[in-house]
């Protein structure tokens, strides 16, 4: 099963990740944010809901991934660009791509200073 873990991380933070990774220490499958903001932004409820239907599924065309959770194609359309743009998406032959079976979120809320 592969998963990937969405993280709110700095820049000191991927780059620490991608030395370790240099060095020989698995990292696993990351796509970070620069802010909890830019996660939520970035990850809408209705781009959470195409992820879900996506995940495990391999590559498929949009218009399937807009039938399978009922909305209009132009509208999936624009969420699906969003995700890539994002690279949270795979571009592929047919259509695009979350090539993972499970998705990890990871960040910290603390006390406000």
């Amino acid at each position: 099963m592969s998963t990937v873990t969405l993280s709110v991380a700095s820049r000191e933070d991927v780059t620490r990740r991608a030395l370790a990774a240099f060095d020989g220490q698995a990292q696993g499958d990351h796509i970070s944010f620069a802010s909890v903001d830019l996660l939520w932004r970035t990850l809408t409820k209705k781009r959470w809901e195409l992820l879900a239907a996506m995940t495990g599924q391999g590559e498929l065309p949009i218009r399937e991934v807009a039938r399978r959770v009922g909305r209009d194609v132009k509208a999936v359309h624009g969420d699906i660009h969003a995700l890539l743009a994002a690279g949270v998406l795979r571009r592929t032959a047919g259509g695009v791509a979350f090539p993972y079976d499970a998705v990890h979120v990871d960040f910290r809320l603390t006390t406000a200073a």
